[in-house]
């Protein structure tokens, strides 16, 4: 699972790995919540200049995944993942994983760590050799009765590796720059022909780094977020608590990957 990322990289390292052009500026975010705006980058329609393939661009969007035929976004539930595994199959996903495959920059990500006594520590994960990463995300673009659009997305996961399954049990999809191309050409790449790359990616490509409790504040832009703290030890001992008093709560829609995911909006 990814609940938060960060984008670090300047405008002219995204255009160079990525291929793209981009028209806005954007500064350093440190910490990227679900409905906040990400940039995704996918195929264009018309061929580039001097090459065969569709030219690439970088678009802004939702980070909160809303199928076409969704009618109401605000009974929804917010999706931002969605299984690899399964997203081909999904009637949320498998029209996007045919046709709207995009790659989501990213500097690094945040995961928890559910800990023995019940805390939990967070930790900042990045590639070993630093530089930006490629998410596989999905696209999808929700069209409102009144004709308005809105452009929205949802990162895809794996099950974890071996180095960081001691965190979480899953991860975000990585797609490596060779392959770039494969899986955004929705044209000739149907989600089958590109099921080989639906794969954890190398036990050493991340580091994972216990960071400042700060960055569990969604809210919270400062730059210290990744002040580096010294790791919890986990508690071996069974925590016992008093049974709370039976409370009403209220039924939460679920379907397909919003399990432990934020609410709409």
């Amino acid at each position: 699972m990814c609940g938060r990322f960060a984008l670090l990289a300047t405008i002219d390292e995204v255009e160079a790995q990525f291929g793209v052009i981009v028209d806005e500026a954007f500064p350093p975010r440190y910490n990227i919540s679900p409905t906040q705006p990400i940039m995704i980058v996918m195929n264009g329609e018309t061929p580039a200049p001097g090459s065969n393939r569709p030219d690439r661009i970088a678009m802004l969007v939702r980070w909160g995944f809303v199928p076409s035929w969704t009618k109401d976004p605000l009974n929804f539930p917010l999706m931002i993942n969605a299984r690899s595994e399964t997203a081909h199959e999904k009637p949320s996903f498998r029209t996007a994983m045919e046709h709207r495959r995009s790659l989501l920059p990213v500097t690094g990500f945040y995961e928890w760590r559910k800990l023995g006594d019940g805390r939990k520590q967070a930790y900042w994960i990045r590639p070993r050799h630093g530089g930006t990463v490629a998410f596989g995300a999905l696209m999808e673009t929700w069209v409102s009765g009144d004709g308005s659009q809105m452009d929205t997305a949802a990162i895809l996961t794996t099950a974890s590796n071996h180095a960081l399954s001691h965190i979480h049990d899953r991860l975000p999809l990585v797609i490596h720059p060779e392959d770039y191309q494969e899986w955004l050409d929705c044209k000739r790449n149907r989600a089958k022909d590109v099921k080989h790359l639906l794969k954890p990616v190398q036990d050493d490509f991340f580091e994972a780094i216990p960071v400042s409790d700060k960055i569990n504040n969604a809210r919270y832009f400062g730059t210290d977020v990744h002040e580096v703290v010294e790791e919890l030890t986990v508690s071996q001992e069974p925590v016992v608590k008093k049974p709370a008093k039976p409370k009403k709560t209220a039924v939460k829609k679920k379907t397909d990957d919003n399990d432990d995911q934020f609410s709409m909006f």
